[in-house]
């Protein structure tokens, strides 16, 4: 017999407790170990180990939002929050300052430089993740059509991705800053990073939550949902915004972070069986444990060095999806 399920409201209850677990020992997990006397160092944990540790759960959760959106929006269980080219996107942006950061350093001083770039970096990716999106939309005519705007998605991350490719040819010291972001780290989390998360989080879900409706409707296919009064443009293009919005601003904050927005919404659905409403609050909690979690291992497997939490969550996830087909084969 196969064991019991649970409800969404126990899930909800798990997560939120391996959270509180998981940030515990954020801020007790160091470059020399694991430690429970913050008095001893509380500047490192205030300052450092607490905004990393909640940016983290803050940027999982944005992107198992994003996830669930993309993956009902699209009804396609294999939709991640990069599919519009807000990845590609955001390397562009990134790379552009790089480029322009290191040709200003010969002019303006390396010190008057490495300060404008930290503070650009943030607003360029987030603004090349939107702008990536909005090209996608764009070229699609607006959100009306999804296989239109799948394809339109493919298009622009090959085009800018390429665009890329081409300013690191003119700027190639710009490549190992690229490579970090493409990798994903939640090393650079401050206290103003973690604001920006928590505002994005707490104005996203409330409205993904009020036209959740709108995704069960889609479920039983567009004319269905049409006949139910839904106004499927509209709707479409709310959530393709919501989407936007949460990916960007966690990528502008973490890097490109896989796998996580992906998995999320998977495992929620072999936990519970609910509708997309639990599903996204649901899935955005699952987020915030998988890098929270994924962020932990990264700090601890090899310390005191560090493993790129991008490249964990990657082979992680990777293996279970791996494991999933395994199992549907089967």
């Amino acid at each position: 017999m196969a064991p019991a399920r649970p409800t969404a409201t126990v899930l909800a209850m798990l997560l939120a407790a391996a959270t509180a677990a998981l940030l515990l020992a954020g801020l007790s997990a160091g470059s020399e170990g694991w430690s429970l006397a913050w008095s001893e160092a509380w500047t490192l944990v205030r300052d450092i180990r607490a905004p990393r540790s909640a940016g983290a759960w803050l940027a999982g959760a944005l992107l198992g939002l994003a996830g669930a959106i993309a993956q009902g929006l699209f009804r396609n269980p294999l939709a991640d929050p990069y599919l519009l080219g807000s990845a590609a996107g955001a390397g562009l942006g990134v790379v552009l300052v790089l480029a322009a950061g290191g040709a200003a350093g010969a002019s303006i001083g390396l010190a008057t430089a490495s300060a404008l770039l930290q503070a650009g970096l943030v607003g360029a990716a987030f603004a090349g993740a939107l702008g990536g999106v909005a090209l996608t939309l764009l070229l699609a005519g607006g959100a009306a059509r999804p296989m239109s705007l799948l394809l339109c998605g493919v298009v622009v991350g090959v085009l800018l991705g390429a665009v890329s490719e081409l300013v690191l040819l003119v700027s190639p010291d710009a490549l190992r800053g690229k490579q970090v972001f493409l990798l994903g780290t939640t090393g650079f989390l401050g206290w103003d990073g973690v604001g920006v998360l928590a505002a994005v989080l707490a104005l996203a879900l409330p409205i993904a939550l009020r036209v959740s409706r709108a995704l069960d409707a889609l479920v039983l296919g567009e004319a269905s949902a049409a006949s139910l009064g839904v106004p499927l443009a509209q709707v479409r293009l709310l959530l393709v915004s919501l989407m936007a919005l949460a990916t960007g601003a966690a990528v502008a904050q973490v890097g490109l972070i896989a796998f996580v927005g992906l998995v999320a919404p998977h495992l929620v659905r072999r936990c519970v069986t609910v509708a997309h409403g639990p599903l996204l609050a649901l899935s955005a909690l699952t987020g915030g444990v998988l890098l929270l979690a994924g962020d932990l291992a990264a700090r601890s497997v090899i310390a005191p060095q560090e493993l790129p939490v991008g490249v964990l969550t990657a082979v992680l996830g990777g293996l279970y999806l791996l494991l999933l087909l395994r199992r549907s084969r089967g």
